[in-house]
């Protein structure tokens, strides 16, 4: 495993758009790096051209969390509370740009509502902040809320996948309160394009393979994750629809980069 950090996972997507394809340099990313950063980004590479799907690991729905102390135990209270108190309630995310703005954004668009985003450096320093009481709520992914959630550092009001998630099953979806709205995370395994075809299938059957393991199926879900495979065709379409769906929220919205 070679960690490239950087530019929404651009770094890591660029070294394998470049590597031979023969199959031994695969990119582990998640939807932000090839669905919504080439909508911020002018990358050193075409996602479609140079990049070929391998697999699906899985989606991690986010979750919709609140300071303790804010007067609203469901999403229809804190709809109603920033109705009454419009662009005075701040919504932080893990930064400009990422799922968790653009899940943030897609509410405020949907539930009709005025919140002023502040971006953070890291999912971390959001859910901190939040914490703190510093911002008044977040969206942001189960994987790195759950232990705060747990804790009861923060009030988890929703999730955002369509249906309730199995790791918080009293936690309703957001879309029970505003019809329609889903957002989320989801990761998958990617190389370089010309990668020959047995190759990719063989990964493919390996990935699958590897994710139904009780070992990494128990490790996914316990982190938030739901496990979910495609073959290369099915994950090369979700590539396709998601670039669109986000690119719709992004150009309505008028999110820019800062």
């Amino acid at each position: 495993v070679d960690n490239r950090p950087g530019a929404g996972g651009s770094v890591a997507g660029d070294i394998v758009a470049h590597a031979p394809a023969d199959g031994y340099t695969l990119c582990s990313a998640a939807n932000g790096t090839v669905a919504i950063a080439p909508h911020f980004i002018k990358l050193p590479y075409s996602v479609s051209k140079d990049l070929a799907p391998v697999a699906l690991i899985g989606n991690s729905p986010l979750a919709l969390m609140v300071y303790p102390g804010l007067p609203a135990a469901s999403v229809k209270e804190l709809i109603a509370l920033a109705r009454a108190r419009p662009a005075t309630l701040n919504f932080a995310s893990s930064g400009q740009g990422g799922t968790g703005h653009l899940a943030g954004e897609m509410f405020k668009m949907m539930a009709g509502v005025n919140i002023t985003h502040v971006p953070y450096k890291g999912a971390g320093p959001a859910l901190v902040a939040v914490v703190a009481g510093e911002i008044q709520m977040l969206i942001s992914g189960l994987s790195s809320g759950l232990p705060y959630i747990n804790s009861r550092q923060v009030r988890a009001l929703a999730v955002t996948s369509p249906k309730r998630v199995q790791v918080l099953p009293d936690v309703p979806a957001v879309a029970e309160t505003v019809p329609g709205y889903e957002a989320g995370s989801w990761y998958a395994v990617l190389t370089r394009a010309g990668t020959p075809r047995a190759i990719i299938e063989r990964l493919n059957q390996e990935s699958v393979k590897a994710v139904n393991s009780p070992e990494v199926l128990s490790k996914l879900v316990a982190a938030g994750v739901d496990p979910e495979t495609l073959t290369p065709e099915q994950l090369g379409a979700k590539i396709r629809t998601e670039t669109e769906r986000w690119g719709k929220v992004v150009k309505a919205a008028g999110v820019k980069l800062q």
